[in-house]
């Protein structure tokens, strides 16, 4: 089995990307998308976390959360969103995946893959990038043609905060742009997310 290492930085920013299991396309319920957010409050209640930017696509999702001084548990804190998501997303009937039996042996079910991804944000140029790199994945994906299209994302959350315009890498209105290149910090350019 591979060597997993986490960072952990207490107070930290990390940069999180979270797949269905099988890549299902969960998240084209709006029910889906209403119970992570009503969990994702509800654990940051019990266990503190500000979440900066999220995007949710059909089958996986990216995040980025600020943990409080000291505390450098996030993976307590997926452990408790995937868990309670997984549990009142099947008692209301949601699909899941199937499994093999040793995973049913261990008590995972087929919602969620086994583990996350993560990257520890390390400075300014690293946070924008990564902000940028989520609020761009519904274009990349073939969601939308703008990411302001998107309604399943923070992107609007930032425009208020006047960090984007509203027509950020936007092609209506016949607009060409250039797919922009992410300088990420991490081997998710390597990776197919």
């Amino acid at each position: 089995m591979a060597d997993y290492r986490r960072a952990r930085q207490p107070g930290g920013t990390f940069f999180f990307t979270v797949v269905t299991e099988n890549r299902a396309p969960i998240f084209e319920s709006e029910f889906a998308r209403k119970l992570l957010g009503d969990v994702m409050r509800e654990c940051a209640i019990t266990r503190p976390f500000e979440t900066d930017a999220i995007v949710l696509l059909h089958d996986h999702l990216h995040a980025m959360s600020t943990l409080p001084p000291g505390d450098a548990d996030y993976s307590t804190r997926w452990a408790f969103i995937k868990a309670n998501f997984t549990r009142r997303w099947l008692v209301a009937g949601g699909p899941e995946q199937p499994i093999t039996g040793s995973r049913t042996s261990t008590g995972r079910r087929g919602v969620w893959q086994r583990r996350f991804w993560e990257h520890q944000i390390v400075d300014d140029r690293d946070y924008h990038e990564h902000l940028n790199y989520l609020h761009y994945n519904p274009v990349k994906h073939g969601y939308a043609t703008c990411p302001h299209a998107w309604r399943h994302s923070s992107f609007e959350k930032w425009v208020r905060k006047k960090d984007y315009e509203q027509d950020w890498l936007c092609t209506c209105r016949g607009k060409t742009v250039k797919e922009p290149t992410f300088r990420l910090n991490t081997r998710e350019i390597e990776c197919d997310w």
